[in-house]
């Protein structure tokens, strides 16, 4: 188990994401804009950079729903490996069975 104070600050990082994410994508459209002038652009810069850190979804990892686990999770049943495994010899996981060859 992941400690809960690690999933907690991941839950609080979505919520920053969803209430800053229109402000970041008109920022992000100004200074990708090829009509708007150089000082338009340095003020969407600044104003972008001002905003909370954790407001970026690149700053998001995934984490397994059972275990809270950060690192290879698979993003199409959302477990991580071991969890995966032990669902899938539990026959939990439809389609998906222990490779044997």
């Amino acid at each position: 188990m992941a400690k809960t104070s690690m999933v907690n600050r991941e839950v609080k990082r979505a919520k920053l994401v969803k209430k800053y994410a229109a402000k970041r994508d008109e920022l992000k459209k100004i200074i990708a804009s090829e009509t708007a002038s150089y000082e338009e652009k340095m003020d969407a810069v600044t104003r972008l950079q001002k905003l909370p850190r954790d407001s970026s979804p690149a700053r998001q990892t995934t984490r397994c729903a059972l275990t809270g686990r950060p690192r290879a999770v698979y993003s199409k049943f959302g477990l991580g490996r071991n969890m995966l495994r032990k669902a899938t010899m539990n026959g939990d996981v439809p389609g998906l069975r222990k490779a044997s060859w």
